[in-house]
């Protein structure tokens, strides 16, 4: 008989269960506070031996979660979302046991560490444009860089203007597309991914939240959360995000309906002290337009749609939930 190991002096059948990976990777810094805790192994376990007790994970204290499986990865999705600057240690403890009863070994343990409230875009990230009905280029030769569109429950032949429009080491993806395979159930995950970003980002609230009203242009502001509890205007000046030397400052701004930026006499979003575009959510609770040449900075997760007006540039993603992404006359995205 070929045997794993000698497990409670009874000789069982096949090979000892082994932690291939983890997510997140042992020693993560920065980690994102709505992150699933997972552990990939080299055969499929048995999922009755996965209790609060033989996967933990614990932060200052103890954090309870729910335990899933996909083949042979075990997910401890946490039931809150993780503390700010902590650092966590998951186990899995000998109690863990493959199909056939064979013991994991030894307790296989990890540590990371979160850092501030960092939203993880997740699959979305690929994207540059994601909207729920439509993407027009309605005018122009504009361009998305690096980065994908998609568009779902939308259909193709709601993407409109591509050409002129082009896309630069990327592509249009839709969920009425047969080839390549999969591509609609690809689009749905990264939706629900924008959704979980877009509901994670609105329901920080530490640290506590700034309060914004009216109009931010010829303001400064430093890393931190930002509400406000109506429209959200950047008019008279740029509005300028100083990271004061911290590369992984964060900005999330909780807009309660719309975003406007206006072009011309001000508008534009400036970075200064490290401050990074890939670190600044901009949420809005309807629509985002951004004025006739704005250039603007961040990510903008919307639950209605966006509009870049004539000349308007960004550097970051446009992602509307549930409407439309309208490019109106050769306006470029690039990744962040």
């Amino acid at each position: 008989m070929v045997g794993c190991i000698k497990d409670t002096y009874q000789e069982v059948v096949g090979v000892c269960p082994v932690v291939l990976s983890t997510t997140p990777s042992s020693g993560a810094t920065n980690v994102p506070l709505n992150q699933i805790i997972s552990a990939t192994f080299n055969e499929r376990m048995n999922p009755e031996t996965f209790t609060q007790a033989s996967f933990t994970v614990n932060g200052s204290s103890a954090i309870s979660g729910t335990i899933s499986f996909t083949n042979n990865t075990v997910f401890f999705t946490p039931s809150t979302s993780l503390s700010l600057n902590t650092t966590y240690t998951a186990r899995i403890t000998t109690a863990a046991k493959d199909l056939l009863g064979n013991a994991l070994q030894a307790d296989h343990v990890w540590t990371f560490s979160t850092g501030a409230f960092f939203v993880d875009l997740q699959s979305v990230a690929r994207f540059g444009i994601v909207a729920g009905v439509g993407v027009m280029n309605n005018a122009g030769p504009s361009e998305i860089r690096n980065m994908d569109i998609g568009i779902s429950p939308g259909v193709r032949s709601s993407v409109t203007g591509f050409p002129p429009g082009i896309i630069v080491n990327g592509g249009i993806y839709a969920s009425n597309d047969v080839s390549p395979a999969g591509v609609a159930a690809m689009l749905i995950a990264a939706k629900q991914d924008l959704t979980n970003a877009y509901n994670f980002a609105q329901g920080i609230t530490f640290p506590a939240p700034s309060i914004l009203s009216g109009d931010q242009g010829g303001k400064t502001l430093t890393p931190g959360i930002y509400k406000s509890l109506s429209s959200l205007l950047i008019q008279s000046g740029d509005l300028t995000l100083n990271a004061q030397g911290d590369s992984n400052a964060a900005w999330v701004f909780q807009i309660a309906t719309n975003l406007t930026t206006i072009g011309g006499a001000g508008g534009d979003i400036k970075l200064i002290g490290g401050a990074k575009a890939e670190n600044i959510i901009w949420q809005t609770g309807s629509s985002a337009t951004l004025g006739d040449f704005t250039s603007f900075k961040g990510n903008i997760l919307a639950l209605t749609s966006i509009t870049m007006n004539s000349g308007a540039t960004a550097e970051g993603r446009m992602l509307a939930i549930n409407g439309s992404v309208v490019l109106t006359n050769t306006n470029i995205i690039q990744k962040p």
